[in-house]
């Protein structure tokens, strides 16, 4: 396969895998900012800027920091690059440039979100809950046409490599933009309880774990009252809650031997290796109690920066021409 073909495969699946990110955290911060319990709207709105690393345009450019504006920028503006609109658009392009490698009814689907996507702006949207609804479903349609229909080649596989690259990057960042805003519980003191002012921290780690679709997961595994030590543990280190860091990085080191080795990457692809199987044993022999004597603003710092490091070396090694 050729390092471009390559390149627009992952690229198509990180920014899809964005495009639905990206909704759930907006979904939680308007669901948050609408309860009395929360720290403050201000403070609920700034999250998903900050995440993406947009919060200094926007302010820049004298925007208003509330729901409407929010949603539309983060939501529709297509002059946004981290838009979900812009992400949409970019899977899409992607895809076009690849369509012989993937299948139709993939093509189909991404496709299909795109042109359906682009009119909403103009139509207008009343239902923004609704909304996020329809592009989990649409990233949800593409993962399963995706699952069902493509053979398992090396196209399969930088699908997927792109999809959990994304997946722990996000997970990361909202971990850590949340887990500031709720200083108490994160210093894995005492479980939160709803009555008295601890019901805000109740809410926010409630909304955090409903990003992450881990929710169930949390009261399968814990059965017991929402505490901030046990979301970071359940969030970084549980190997079945599919958007853990721990479960992502399983996922990348086990990809990564299914690649032929392009022209000229074998040494770079023993690197690229090499780094995922560090990451992935620092999340399967790590816990919790190490990760909140060191801070969990600063474990999460780094992990950001070697699974960037990580990206960097793969784009390197496979994405490039050499």
């Amino acid at each position: 396969m050729l390092s471009r073909t390559a390149a627009q495969l992952f690229w198509m699946s990180r920014y899809l895998e964005r495009a639905e990110n990206l909704v759930r955290m907006l979904d939680v911060t308007h669901s948050l900012s609408l309860l009395p319990q929360s720290r403050g709207a201000m403070t609920e709105f700034a999250a998903p800027l900050a995440v993406t690393g947009t919060l200094d345009p926007y302010i820049a450019q004298n925007r208003k920091l509330n729901g409407d504006a929010l949603f539309h920028y983060m939501a529709l503006d297509l002059e946004n690059p981290a838009s979900v609109l812009s992400c949409l658009k970019l899977a899409r392009e992607n895809a076009h440039a690849v369509r012989g490698k993937i299948t139709t009814e993939m093509w189909e689907a991404i496709n299909a979100s795109w042109l359906e996507a682009r009119e909403m702006p103009k139509l207008g949207i009343t239902d923004v809950s609704g909304f996020f609804d329809w592009i989990k479903e649409r990233s949800h349609l593409f993962r399963g046409a995706t699952f069902g229909t493509l053979q398992r080649n090396d196209a399969y596989c930088f699908i997927r490599l792109g999809t959990f690259i994304e997946r722990a990057d996000n997970t990361a960042r909202l971990l850590d933009v949340k887990s500031q805003l709720i200083e108490p519980a994160v210093a894995g003191l005492a479980p939160v309880n709803l009555p008295q002012e601890s019901a805000s921290e109740f809410y926010a780690w409630s909304a955090l774990l409903r990003s992450l679709s881990a929710f169930e997961a949390y009261h399968e595994v814990y059965r017991d009252a929402l505490d901030g030590r046990r979301v970071t543990e359940l969030l970084v280190l549980r190997p079945d809650v599919p958007r853990s860091l721990r479960a992502c990085c399983d996922e990348i080191r086990a990809i990564l031997p299914e690649i032929q080795a392009l022209p000229g990457s074998m040494d770079a692809g023993r690197e690229v290796k090499m780094l995922a199987g560090k990451l992935a044993l620092k999340l399967e022999y790590g816990v919790i109690d190490d990760i909140l004597d060191a801070g969990v603003h600063r474990w999460l710092t780094e992990f950001l920066a070697q699974s960037a490091h990580l990206g960097e070396a793969i784009g390197k090694a496979y994405l490039e021409a050499n």
